[in-house]
């Protein structure tokens, strides 16, 4: 077991005039959410829900809400007493005062066999920043990419976190229904763009320097962490009830499998083969699936993973070796999951003419494919890199998550904060599909 939680905020009343840099939000909390469904038809434009819209009301003073009756004021959501001796960042904001941690435990990259649970320094948040509390957070397979992680260590792992609210700057804001109130959950995506440059007008929000410097203080996989003014504002989003927080972890990478299919421009009618049945090829089987396209086919080395494709609805899953024979003679469209160098050029082989390969994963920077010109021209075979996703995406996500895609089942593993190493390396084993850790 790691060293005990710190104690959280102790909460007592205060005057009516607010703290410089910190409030909490007064306003209701209402059921936010995207009202979108996965389009059906991929060549159709997207719309997305509108990024710029902010919340801009405040309930005046008097209407401040105070603790129930009968409840003590420690009660509050995300309050737990202080100990004595304990320090702690105190905050004043809508009639109360907030200790908030000073302190957050989390989980540090060193080297591929080198992770860490340690003890950081946690500050209060700025003017535009919001603390969230951490209640679970999914484990990508990009994190055991030694050659991509080693170049950011030492490094706070976890990007796929759902958090809830703790305390909110007096400047903070938050996207439409998104309430700035202790206690709401919310996904919070690990960059955000600023939705102002030509990048981002042209929903290329991937390629904004501003999506590119923003990141979650100190990570995902701590107990509290600092979601920056940007980041809040723009791919914050709060969960519906019929959303758990298990299945908000999937939000940040189902929406990267929803550029990916978007990028893949599918019709109906496509023949469909994904190549790697980990958690992202079995997403894209998932959403593949529910699209009009005439046949699915997932390949794979490992059979546990190919009964997985078929449950996920593949109309074929065979081993990889085998696979552009059961697209009978290529499919028009092969996303291509793993980083490897070899499974992009299996799929460029499975490619028919006239489509697209899709490369959802990066491989190392020193490996490199001689591209097939010849064949690439005769064949117009296009290939289609896709990486990441943006706040339309994210919302697009939770729309399908919230109407029911089963994306709980595809979890493997439950850990608490304190098992961290192992899950990576159950993941970077292939003996694991998503694992999800609770601190």
């Amino acid at each position: 077991m790691g060293p005990p939680r710190r104690e959280g905020p102790a909460l007592r009343r205060a005057g009516r005039r607010q703290s410089r840099h910190l409030r909490r939000r007064a306003a209701a909390l209402r059921r936010g959410g995207p009202c979108q469904r996965l389009p059906l038809h991929a060549r159709r434009r997207h719309r997305g829900l509108p990024l710029a819209r902010r919340a801009a009301h405040r309930r005046p003073a008097h209407h401040q809400r105070r603790p129930a009756p009968g409840r003590d004021r420690r009660s509050l959501p995300g309050a737990r007493p202080r100990r004595s001796g304990e320090g702690g960042h105190h905050a004043r904001g809508g009639g109360v005062v907030l200790t908030l941690p000073s302190v957050t435990r989390a989980a540090v990259f060193h080297a591929p066999d080198d992770i860490r649970l340690e003890i950081l320094p946690l500050r209060a948040p700025g003017p535009r920043e919001v603390l969230v509390r951490i209640r679970a957070c999914g484990l990508c397979s990009s994190e055991t990419l030694a050659w991509y992680m080693r170049r950011k260590a030492p490094l706070v792992l976890g990007h796929e976190p759902v958090g809830e609210v703790v305390a909110a700057g007096e400047e903070a804001s938050a996207g439409a229904g998104v309430a700035l109130e202790p206690g709401t959950r919310v996904f919070i995506h690990h960059h955000a763009p600023c939705l102002r440059c030509r990048a981002c007008r042209r929903g290329q929000y991937v390629h904004c320097q501003t999506w590119r410097r923003t990141r979650l203080v100190p990570g995902g996989l701590c107990d509290h962490a600092l979601v920056p003014g940007e980041i809040a504002g723009a791919d914050m989003l709060a969960l519906p009830p019929e959303v758990s927080d298990d299945a908000g972890i999937f939000v940040e990478p189902l929406a990267c499998v929803i550029k990916s299919l978007r990028r893949a421009r599918l019709q109906p009618g496509d023949r469909v083969a994904v190549v790697g049945l980990g958690v992202m090829g079995l997403l894209h089987v998932l959403l593949a699936r529910r699209l009009p396209v005439e046949r699915v086919v997932g390949a794979d080395l490992l059979e546990e993973r190919l009964a997985a494709a078929r449950a996920a609805g593949a109309d074929e899953a065979v081993p990889a070796a085998e696979v552009r024979e059961a697209t009978e003679g290529g499919a028009d469209v092969v996303f291509v999951t793993p980083a490897s160098l070899q499974a992009v050029r299996l799929g460029y082989e499975c490619v028919a003419p006239g489509g697209r390969l899709v490369i959802f994963s990066p491989v190392p920077p020193e490996e490199h494919w001689p591209l097939p010109l010849h064949d690439l021209f005769f064949r117009e075979v296009e290939v289609v890199p896709t990486y990441s996703a943006g706040p339309e995406d994210t919302r697009e996500a939770l729309s399908a998550i919230a109407g029911g895609l089963p994306v709980e089942s595809l979890i493997s593993h439950r850990l608490g904060l304190d098992q961290v190493a192992e899950g990576y390396r159950l993941v970077a084993a292939g003996r694991a599909l998503k694992v999800v850790v609770r601190p």
